[in-house]
C-alpha cells in the first residue's frame, strides 16, 4: 500500500465469538475467538491463496519442556508467560518484507498488521512478543509516514502505538508467528506459532497457548 494511505476499518477483523472452538478437543479455545486469529487467517488468504487454513490452534504445554503435538519445535519455543518465541540462526537489517495494514473499529481504532518476509528482518535472533510487536509498529509507521507530507507524521505515530496485533510469516522457512495486546491488562503475548507445510502439501499447521495460561501470573 502506498506511504501515505491510511486503511479503511475492516469489518471482518471486529470481534465475533462464532467459530470460538475448534471441532476436536486438543484444539485450544479461546484462541480463534480473538482478533489475531482472525488476523492470521486474513494474512494467509493474501499471501499464501488456495493453501488450506488451519480450523484452530493445537495445543502446546505451557510447562517448562514446551510439549506439544507433532510439528511444534525449534525454531519455536514457549517464552514463559509472553507464549511464543523464536530462536534464529541470523539477524538481517535492511530487509524490506511485504506488509498489509488493518483497522478495527472506527471509534477508538486499533491497528493490526500482517508481515510477511525473513524472520531475520525483525533484527533480532531472539523474537519475543515484544520484539516482534516494536517491529511492527516500526513498519506501520514507516508505511502511513508521507515523507512529502508533515500531516502524515500524527497518524503515522497514532497508528503505531495502536499496533495491537501482529502476524508475520516466513514463507522460506515455513514459520509464522502472532502477538497481541491485551486489551485489558495491556500484556504482550505471542499466543498462536504456526508452521507452514510445503507447496506441494499447501497445508497449514496452528499451535496455540491457551490465554489463561499465559497470562495467569500478570
Amino acid at each position: 500500500m502506498d506511504g501515505a494511505q491510511r486503511p479503511a476499518p475492516d469489518p471482518a477483523l471486529d470481534d465475533d465469538p462464532a467459530g470460538a472452538r475448534g471441532p476436536r478437543g486438543e484444539f485450544v479455545p479461546d484462541v480463534t475467538g480473538r482478533p489475531v486469529w482472525r488476523l492470521l487467517l486474513r494474512g494467509l488468504g493474501v499471501y499464501l491463496p488456495g493453501w488450506e487454513p488451519p480450523g484452530g490452534a493445537l495445543r502446546v504445554s505451557d510447562g517448562p519442556s514446551g510439549t506439544g503435538p507433532d510439528g511444534f519445535g525449534p525454531p519455536a519455543f514457549l517464552n514463559g508467560d509472553s507464549g511464543f518465541g523464536l530462536h534464529l540462526p541470523a539477524r538481517r537489517r535492511g530487509l524490506e518484507p511485504d506488509r498489509e495494514i488493518y483497522v478495527r473499529g472506527r471509534e477508538d481504532p486499533s491497528f493490526g498488521i500482517v508481515i510477511a518476509g525473513p524472520a531475520a528482518a525483525i533484527g533480532t535472533r531472539v523474537v519475543s512478543a515484544g520484539e516482534l510487536l516494536r517491529y511492527a509498529r516500526r513498519l506501520t509507521f514507516e508505511e502511513l509516514f508521507d515523507t512529502g507530507d508533515a500531516d502524515s507524521v500524527p497518524y503515522a505515530v497514532r497508528a503505531a502505538k495502536a499496533v495491537e496485533n501482529v502476524v508475520f510469516l516466513d514463507r522460506a522457512t515455513g514459520v509464522g508467528l502472532c502477538a497481541e495486546v491485551d486489551p485489558v491488562t495491556r500484556a504482550v503475548t505471542c499466543p498462536v506459532f504456526v508452521r507452514l507445510g510445503g507447496r506441494s502439501e499447501r497445508t497449514i499447521h496452528a499451535y496455540g497457548v491457551a490465554a489463561h495460561a499465559v497470562r495467569s501470573h500478570n
